[in-house]
């Protein structure tokens, strides 16, 4: 078994109510994406979307000491894969329902929405995810704007 899964197996043992399944295939994206050198630090799996009744977008989140992963092995062949790298992070959004929650990345390119996490993993996901890019950031020259 690799790490990425060990690791997903894990949140979702923990988190149980949140939505998420194929944890092995989806981890085996991360997996295979992986650069030279990069560790994985922490892995939870949602759904993709902004739509709380779409539940068959399961995608597996990996933060490495690079970048962030998101994975997903499409159902018959193929699969999507995302890297978010610490140059192209915004900002960060928590929203919380009364079960599930969602975390809002917002990208230079896009916004990046995970759903149906249990509430409860809201605060460690956040934690994890601001501390990393944080810590990130400040390895990038600030940019002066010369206006």
């Amino acid at each position: 078994m690799n790490e990425v899964y060990v690791k997903a197996r894990e949140f979702k043992k923990k988190y149980p109510m949140t939505i998420s399944w194929r944890l092995k295939a989806h981890s085996k994206i991360i997996v295979t994406h992986l650069n030279p050198g990069e560790e994985i630090k922490y892995v939870f799996a949602c759904q993709k979307n902004d739509n709380p009744l779409d539940i068959i977008t399961t995608y597996v989140i990996a933060l490495t000491n690079k970048r962030i992963l998101l994975g997903q092995k499409r159902l018959l062949f193929g699969y999507f894969f995302t890297a978010i790298t610490p140059d192209l992070f915004n900002d960060l959004k928590v929203e919380m329902g009364l079960i599930w929650g969602k975390i809002r990345i917002d990208t230079v390119k896009e916004e990046v929405v995970l759903s149906n996490i249990q509430k409860e993993a809201l605060d460690d996901i956040e934690t994890m995810i601001t501390e990393y890019m944080m810590e990130e950031k400040q390895k990038y020259p600030q940019r002066i704007n010369q206006n």
